[in-house]
């Protein structure tokens, strides 16, 4: 089974999540940046879902972390954030993010197909 490390520090969008994917991929949550990185090199997840915004270490350190590091750089990352911002979406493409998806304009259902999508579309 395919896994998802979702690096989101909303418990409430952790659940979801793990609910709307619980059938079809292993979730793996982390609550902050910090334990995601050391989440991402020791579990090794098909894909990465990247909050920006984050408690003890922010996306965009995540992002440049796991992209640098042999172990980690060829997991696809995606940024699912808030923040819209030119400046935040061309910073996090550059740092390696696969996709850059802004919450407010998707609803669950289409975060849950694009997510699907990519894991379908990565290399097994």
């Amino acid at each position: 089974m395919k896994t998802i490390l979702f690096i989101e520090d909303e418990e409430t969008l952790q659940k979801t999540f793990r609910e709307a994917f619980q059938n079809d991929y292993g979730v793996i949550p982390a609550l902050d940046g910090e334990i995601g990185s050391k989440l991402a090199k020791t579990e090794q997840p098909d894909l990465i879902l990247l909050d920006l915004i984050l408690p003890r270490m922010d996306g965009f350190e995540v992002l440049e972390k796991l992209k640098k590091d042999k172990e980690t750089k060829n997991i696809p990352i995606i940024v699912l954030t808030n923040l819209e911002r030119v400046e935040d979406v061309d910073r996090a493409i550059e740092l390696g993010a696969t996709t850059y998806l802004v919450k407010a304009n998707y609803s669950l259902d289409e975060m849950v197909a694009k997510i699907k999508g990519a894991l379908e579309n990565s290399n097994d």
